[in-house]
């Protein structure tokens, strides 16, 4: 296979560097380059470094074969209206320059065998279609939209609890101030199975529960219910594609003297007096800054670029002991010479489950493969974005996911990336065959006109994304998991920072909030406070033009895996 041709960011090299630098990120996905901008913003030179060969981190897209897919970003809700939290932070953090196509009114539909449920964008509209399937339950709906409204009310306290040094967290709970509800963090299934026996409605509320990647017995129901509310009033995707994240957030940080650069792989965070004073690259460069802020999840964090002498010293390896990470997973990639419109492609996602028992249907998959996918998630990437048919006319793509074990790859770990063998070749197709099948059995138009496909496993998501186990959602959404209360942007280590959705949750936002809430812990009380009161207040007219510097050199493209 040939090597993406999709750059964006600029290609390191030491002689490139241009320092000082107030602070360096690590890893450019939405958590990184969200904390990367709110700082340049707020006048930092800050210099964001990314080992892959595109910034972007799980939203950064690849094309091959005349195609192009993303890899995380099959869609994001909430940012389609500026008002919205999330619309006005991508709207400060791109200057308005990133768009969003609104996908159909109904955004997600889920097959329980062979049932069908459709989530209708609007909370009337949800709340009237599931009446609909279930007449029954109504109840049992109004009480779980009612619960959804609640956690959405309780997450600033729940944030706030990050951001806040211990002694005011201490004394707000004295005071009584900043309760979270009592089912806030318990298991998902749990708190739905006190509003209705129905085993089907609660499979039908849960059928979004690879988004946290997690069945319902295992999630926190924090993490269900903000997925839940954060897509009822509608899915988007970017126009131009998931890349479009990063290559708009990269100007913000550019117009204060900052950077990013890409195949920047960072060996080591500098340590010195107990103090981060910057990074030790691969090819041996020490470059400083006055703080480090690290993107690239806590496992690699604290197992990987941190002395373990340091990690060791302020409990970081003991407490990874108490998280795990998320799920792995198999992702298809699909390219047919045909428009989206042609081939009857819909602006839906689709999620195919067995039947309604989702946790033993993973058990059983997990435990050994031959047994059906306990899910598979179909994207239409072609048929979702606006600018695809000028960019890429007469081509369409589609992208599958499903859940996957690292253990069955892990055998091929340290073979070189697309020379693997014909074994590991071999699984691969076998998994390929079995995802088209599902594609045919709900849309059988396009048998016979796949034009191209190739298949990702936990081995592609380390490589590409620098995860050792392939995990895509970083730390598993179990309720444990919440419980860390060292899983918060100020690290117990001076000038080293987190963001990323290790601190708040999966997802592009959920992400990109991380970054904000990073940047606001290091510009403390007033400084985090304006940029939070900047990003409130941002309007569509407030954007200004810059353009992106980036390298797509020929030559290097070789070079890329």
């Amino acid at each position: 296979m040939k090597p993406s041709t999709i750059r964006i960011g600029r290609r390191y090299r030491s002689n490139r560097l241009e320092g000082p630098y107030d602070t360096i990120v690590i890893g450019s996905g939405p958590g990184g380059m969200a904390a990367a901008v709110c700082l340049s913003k707020a006048g930092q030179k800050v210099l964001v470094l990314e080992q892959h060969y595109t910034a972007g981190g799980f939203s950064h897209s690849y094309s091959r074969n005349g195609y192009e897919w993303d890899v995380g970003v099959h869609y994001v809700g909430d940012v389609g209206n500026p008002k919205t939290m999330a619309g006005a932070l991508f709207g400060y953090l791109t200057d308005g320059e990133l768009q969003w196509s609104p996908m159909a009114d109904n955004y997600d539909r889920f097959y329980l065998g062979e049932d069908q449920y459709d989530l209708i964008r609007g909370k009337d509209a949800f709340r009237k279609q599931m009446v609909q399937y279930f007449p029954d339950e109504t109840d049992a709906i109004d009480q779980y939209l009612s619960l959804l409204k609640q956690v959405s009310n309780a997450m600033p306290a729940f944030s706030a609890r990050k951001l806040l040094p211990g002694w005011m967290n201490k004394v707000m709970r004295l005071a009584g101030k900043g309760k979270l509800p009592s089912f806030f963090n318990e298991p998902t299934v749990d708190v739905l199975s006190r509003l209705t026996s129905n085993k089907k409605l609660i499979a039908v509320l849960t059928g979004q529960w690879g988004d946290n990647g997690l069945p319902p017995e295992q999630s926190s129901f924090m993490v269900h219910a903000l997925i839940a509310r954060h897509y009822m009033f509608g899915g988007y995707y970017p126009i131009g594609g998931a890349s479009r994240i990063a290559e708009t957030m990269i100007p913000q940080i550019q117009a204060s003297g900052g950077e990013l650069f890409t195949y920047a792989e960072v060996a080591e965070i500098l340590i010195e007096n107990g103090r981060a004073v910057g990074v030790k690259m691969k090819d041996g460069t020490d470059i400083r800054a006055q703080r480090v802020i690290s993107n690239a999840g806590v496992f690699n964090t604290f197992s990987r670029l941190l002395p373990e002498s340091t990690a060791r010293a302020t409990g970081y390896l003991d407490k990874l002991n108490q998280v795990t990470p998320s799920m792995t997973h198999l992702g298809m990639y699909i390219g047919i010479a045909d428009t989206a419109e042609n081939l009857d492609l819909p602006k839906t996602n689709f999620w195919i489950y067995q039947d309604e028992h989702h946790g033993q249907n993973v058990d059983r998959f997990l435990k050994d493969s031959n047994h059906p996918f306990p899910v598979v998630y179909i994207s239409f990437p072609s048929a979702k974005d606006a600018s695809w048919d000028e960019r890429y006319p007469n081509r369409a793509t589609i992208e599958i996911v499903a859940p996957a074990k690292y253990e069955w790859f892990e055998q091929w770990k340290d073979e070189t990336w697309g020379k693997r063998g014909e074994d590991y070749d071999a699984l691969k197709e076998g998994f390929s065959e079995r995802l088209l099948e599902v594609l045919y059995e709900k849309l059988p138009q396009l048998r016979g006109k796949v034009d191209y496909y190739e298949l990702s496993t936990p081995l592609s998501t380390d490589f590409f994304c620098f995860y050792k186990k392939g995990e895509i959602y970083g730390l598993s959404h179990d309720p444990n998991r919440f419980n860390q209360h060292w899983l918060k942007p100020k690290t117990d280590i001076a000038g080293l920072y987190l963001t990323g959705q290790d601190v708040m949750t999966a997802g592009v936002v959920g992400a990109a909030m991380s970054g904000l809430m990073t940047a606001g812990s290091v510009l403390g009380l007033v400084g985090g406070w304006k940029m939070l009161k900047q990003v409130q207040s941002w309007k569509p007219e407030q954007q200004k033009p810059l353009t992106v510097v980036s390298e797509n050199r020929e030559e290097e493209t070789e070079e890329a895996v």
